[in-house]
């Protein structure tokens, strides 16, 4: 199926398979939108050029969101680990209280005695 869409100044149409085509639509959608804010700040350019900086410019704001989720993965490990060390630290503090109670109901089974 073919799939036509505008990049700046320019028509393009693309051949895509079955079930591709919202995917090029929307590719070709976010190409169009960086191409135009350069073309609003710059005015009109080469084409090889336009392309060039609106790929460099999506390149860079990728980038930045995979800089952005790997920092949040790690603070989610960082949060979890401190979670877990919350978790076991609470647990080794109920075991010790149950040991001190048993010991004390212990003692108090063999004073009866």
């Amino acid at each position: 199926m073919d799939v036509t869409f505008t990049i700046g100044h320019k028509e393009y149409t693309l051949q895509a398979q079955d079930g591709e085509e919202r995917l090029l639509r929307r590719a070709g959608a976010l190409l169009d939108e960086e191409a135009q804010k350069i073309i609003d700040q710059a005015g009109r350019m080469p084409e090889p050029r336009l392309l060039l900086l609106a790929g460099l410019m999506l390149a860079d704001r990728h980038n930045t969101m995979e800089d952005r989720a790997l920092a949040a993965e790690r603070e989610l490990i960082r949060m979890r680990q401190a979670a877990s060390g919350m978790v076991a630290s609470e647990v080794q503090d109920s075991m010790a209280e149950l040991a001190t109670r048993a010991e004390a109901l212990a003692q108090k089974a063999e004073d009866r005695s």
